[in-house]
């Protein structure tokens, strides 16, 4: 999908305007079909597999980007804090193999997706990703039998592997406008249960669980591409004089750019569509001293000799900010779960 035609659905998906009322039928009918299939699985008529270890999903029901990824190292980290040896499975968008496939640190995000990449890259725990998520976790376990709690990132929706702890994230989108696809942005109904919800956002968007903790992804500095030893902090950079621009190929570029905003940097927005491959050098033709990029993008980039060797192209890493309470009873569901 072009960035052009995402950016009109999901404008139409925050309003009950004319299109997405005219999609309101087909909305019923998806959601019919997802609530039979959740019943199946709560009902035992479908299949649903426990692991040894436990399981943790991190998700979304908006489709699309909520800020996922830097909530999984985060919470990698905090788990491996807490005496666990953590290790993640992801489907891993635009991945090339459909069988289990290890991620280690220098994978090509065309063959195991830009995501499951970062999340290597960064938080240094075992990653495998794989179309069937049952699968992926147990070849991970095979793998790596010292891997004592397992993190789905994504998969809220993948039933067939049951979990001990569910957690939901939004944006400043909230739910949108509360309707299912393809009327509306959700996977499943607002109500949907979970154990906890986060929202990426400043302030608690409409229709979000008030108990609902916040996530702050924070940039503090820009990374050359080419030689990631080289940075300088982005309030430095606010006092440059040439032209900047800022692009994304996230699910929503605006919060990339809203944070550089608060940096106090002025700079042109390039949004590009989320897990674009960079086929296309999207560069090339800028007038510009300065580029950043996510660091999403990053994994991607570095692949591709005349992007990773441009020299104004520039990393911002960001890492999460919450409150340790969230790590704390995430833990302790984790130690309390039934045995297998």
């Amino acid at each position: 999908m072009t960035r052009s035609a995402e950016s009109t659905l999901t404008q139409a998906w925050l309003r009950r305007g004319l299109l997405a009322s005219a999609l309101w039928p087909v909305s019923q009918v998806f959601g019919t079909i997802a609530a039979m299939r959740r019943t199946a699985f709560h009902t035992g008529l479908l299949h649903a597999d426990r692991l040894p270890v436990p399981v943790v999903v991190v998700g979304n029901i908006f489709v699309g980007g909520t800020g996922k990824t830097p909530f999984t190292i985060w919470l990698i980290e905090e788990l491996r804090r807490a005496g666990f040896a953590p290790g993640v499975i992801s489907r891993g968008y635009g991945a090339q193999n459909k069988a289990p496939t290890e991620v280690r640190p220098d994978s090509s995000p065309m063959e195991v997706g830009d995501e499951p990449a970062l999340i290597a890259r960064c938080a240094q725990c075992p990653v495998m990703v794989g179309r069937n998520r049952v699968d992926a976790a147990r070849a991970l376990l095979t793998a790596h039998p010292e891997v004592s709690v397992i993190v789905s990132d994504d998969g809220l929706q993948h039933y067939a592997l049951q979990r001990d702890v569910e957690i939901v994230l939004c944006d400043e989108r909230g739910n949108g406008n509360g309707w299912l696809l393809p009327a509306g942005p959700l996977r499943e109904p607002a109500s949907r249960k979970r154990d906890f919800t986060v929202f990426n956002a400043e302030r608690l968007p409409e229709g979000i669980p008030r108990d609902a903790m916040r996530m702050e992804l924070v940039g503090e500095r820009a990374e050359r591409l080419a030689d990631r030893s080289q940075t300088v902090p982005l309030h430095d950079l606010a006092r440059h004089a040439g032209r900047i621009v800022a692009a994304a190929g996230i699910g929503n570029p605006s919060r990339f750019f809203s944070m550089l905003r608060r940096s106090g940097l002025e700079f042109e927005e390039l949004p590009l569509a989320d897990h674009y491959d960079f086929s296309d050098n999207p560069f090339a033709k800028i007038d510009a001293e300065i580029i950043l990029i996510t660091e999403k993008d990053a994994v991607k980039c570095t692949q591709i000799d005349t992007i990773n060797n441009d020299p104004r192209i520039w990393v911002v890493p960001v890492t999460a900010r919450i409150d340790r309470t969230l790590a704390e009873r995430i833990v302790e569901k984790c130690r309390g779960r039934p045995t297998a």
